[in-house]
């Protein structure tokens, strides 16, 4: 079977910085509430993060839930490693 193309993005997206937030909408509009709550805690704790609006790009929305085998959003990664969610997030700042 061949791999979704669209790992490769997932790789490179996670690769360029620490931590990475796959998230429906952006940090200053949210479109779920568990995205808002993601972007509020660390907000709230200050930590610098890319964003990455899934809502905006189909393939990628698909490509994650493959990658991570992991269907809710937002999904988390921490030096290009899933982590979880934002229950998860909330352990780690």
């Amino acid at each position: 079977m061949t791999e979704n193309p669209v790992f490769n993005r997932i790789r490179q997206e996670v690769k360029a910085s620490h931590l990475v937030v796959f998230m429906k909408g952006t940090p200053a509009k949210p479109r779920c509430g568990f995205s808002k709550a993601a972007a509020e805690k660390l907000a709230k704790a200050g930590v610098a993060y890319k964003s990455v609006d899934v809502l905006a790009d189909r393939a990628l929305f698909d490509g994650l839930r493959q990658y991570t085998n992991y269907t809710h959003f937002p999904q988390v990664f921490v030096d290009g490693r899933f982590v979880g969610s934002t229950e998860d997030l909330k352990a780690l700042v």
